[in-house]
């Protein structure tokens, strides 16, 4: 099916790959499916660039696949993202990212909200 350009194959032997500690190849045949449009490609790049394996360390591509994953319904690409804009200052931007991931049954980011809320810094108006 790697043949055929499916997506899904390649990302699957990406991870396969990815798992032997085989970077160089699980990298390739990821972006290769996020070159597809793959959502979990586009995440697994991210994690690619963020330990900088097989690749570079890159944050600046490491938040662009994420954003990539998170439009395409990654759920923990879009708590990442929240856990990013945490870290900048934007808490803000980062509980909007939460509960769109939250909504997609993310519990981490459900998780992240209850703290937000138990400390003040969202209400229940923030979830309507």
């Amino acid at each position: 099916r790697v043949k055929a350009n499916d997506p899904d194959a390649m990302l699957q032997l990406g991870v396969r790959r990815y798992e032997v500690g085989d970077y160089d190849d699980a990298f390739a045949y990821a972006k290769k499916a996020a070159d597809l449009g793959h959502a979990g490609a586009h995440f697994l790049q991210a994690i690619f660039y963020h330990e900088g394996q097989g690749v570079e360390k890159d944050e600046k591509k490491e938040v662009y696949h994420l954003e990539q994953a998170a439009i395409g319904g990654h759920p923990k690409a879009r708590y990442n993202l929240g856990v990013k804009e945490e870290e900048n200052g934007r808490r803000g931007r980062a509980v909007k990212h939460w509960i769109i991931a939250a909504a997609l049954g993310n519990d981490a980011s459900l998780d992240a909200l209850k703290d937000c809320f138990r400390g003040g810094v969202v209400s229940k108006e923030d979830f309507a």
